[in-house]
Formats: C-alpha cells, sequence, structure tokens
C-alpha cells in the first residue's frame, strides 16, 4: 500500500490528527475491559460490544493478523459535555468519515478490520444475543471493546485528545493488510 496515497486523499476530510502505528504498538489491556463490564450501559447488549466481541486475548489475535495500523481522530463541538445525548449526536459525522477512510484503503487494495467510538448505533434496538447482527458488514467494533487502552495509544503515537472546552474528540482505527483476493 501507498501511505502517501493514502496521506494525499484524508487530506479532504476532517481529521484533526492521524498516525500509522505498528500493530505490536497496540496496548491490549484487560482494565479496559472491566470499565466495559462494570461502567459501561451497552455492555452484554450489542454485537459490537463485548462479550460479543471475544475476549481481550481473542481480539487482540484478530488484530494481529493486519499488518498496520492507522489511527485518526474528528473533533466536535458540543454545548455541554454533561450531555451524553448531544455528544453522542455528534459520532455520527465521525462514523460517516470512518465508513469513507475505509473504503480508501479497500480501494487500495487493502483489506481492513475497523474499529471506532463507543457501541454501534446503526440500529434502534441491537439483535444481540437473540439473532445475527443485521449489518455485519456495516457494524464497527469498540475500541475499547477490543480491549484498547485508547489514551495509551493516542500518548505513544503523538495525538491529542484533551482539546478544550466542549470539543469531543473521536477515535478510530483501521487496522489493513494486503487483500488476498
Amino acid at each position: 500500500m501507498n501511505k502517501k496515497v493514502i496521506e494525499a486523499q484524508i487530506a479532504e476530510f476532517p481529521i484533526c490528527d492521524y498516525a500509522f502505528i505498528q500493530i505490536q504498538e497496540i496496548p491490549f489491556k484487560e482494565e479496559v475491559r472491566h470499565i466495559c463490564r462494570s461502567e459501561c450501559p451497552r455492555y452484554g447488549k450489542s454485537w459490537s460490544c463485548p462479550p460479543a466481541v471475544g475476549t481481550v486475548e481473542e481480539c487482540r489475535e484478530r488484530c494481529q493478523y493486519y499488518e498496520g495500523g492507522f489511527l485518526f481522530t474528528t473533533m466536535a463541538e458540543v454545548p455541554d459535555l454533561e450531555d451524553m445525548e448531544g455528544m453522542l449526536a455528534t459520532r455520527k459525522d465521525h462514523e460517516e468519515v470512518t465508513r469513507e477512510i475505509e473504503e480508501l484503503f479497500i480501494h487500495e487494495g487493502q483489506e481492513v478490520l475497523v474499529l471506532s467510538t463507543e457501541s454501534c448505533a446503526i440500529c434502534e434496538h441491537c439483535t444481540y444475543p437473540d439473532a445475527p447482527c443485521r449489518f455485519p458488514d456495516r457494524m464497527f467494533p469498540s475500541l475499547e471493546g477490543y480491549g484498547i487502552l485508547v489514551t495509551g495509544l493516542a500518548e505513544l503515537c503523538g495525538i491529542t485528545f484533551l482539546n478544550g472546552n466542549n470539543l469531543v474528540t473521536w477515535f478510530s482505527l483501521l487496522l489493513y493488510r494486503e487483500s488476498r483476493v
């Protein structure tokens, strides 16, 4: 894959920061999964989150199939960071950018796995655990649900995530490898 081609194309998107990373740099932490289990209301309720995504070790192994990663952020301004519903409403724009970046990598002949923000919100009610995911090709598993310490990865890459008052920083991680098709 030609990273210069990707970098030229992503300049068209509202990406704030990005970094190409090595898979072995990704900090997988069981502690992140503990937070999912104990604090997240989506735990056990979505195909994009644990336990549906597998154990942290299974997620690590799945990621190791890929050759590299592309971590990027977008930002959104919100009137009140305490308004979770208002903050989550800005995530849709980030997910659209993520889908378009995914298409760039696929067009460059890459097989990809995309991990993104929070729990999937494509369906109003997820079918988990009673039926298969309705949109497995559109659903992005959660970065944190995979056990990835996003702040640690951001710091390692020199990506800022505390950007001031009323600014939300959204993260996505696209893992890639040359397509075998």
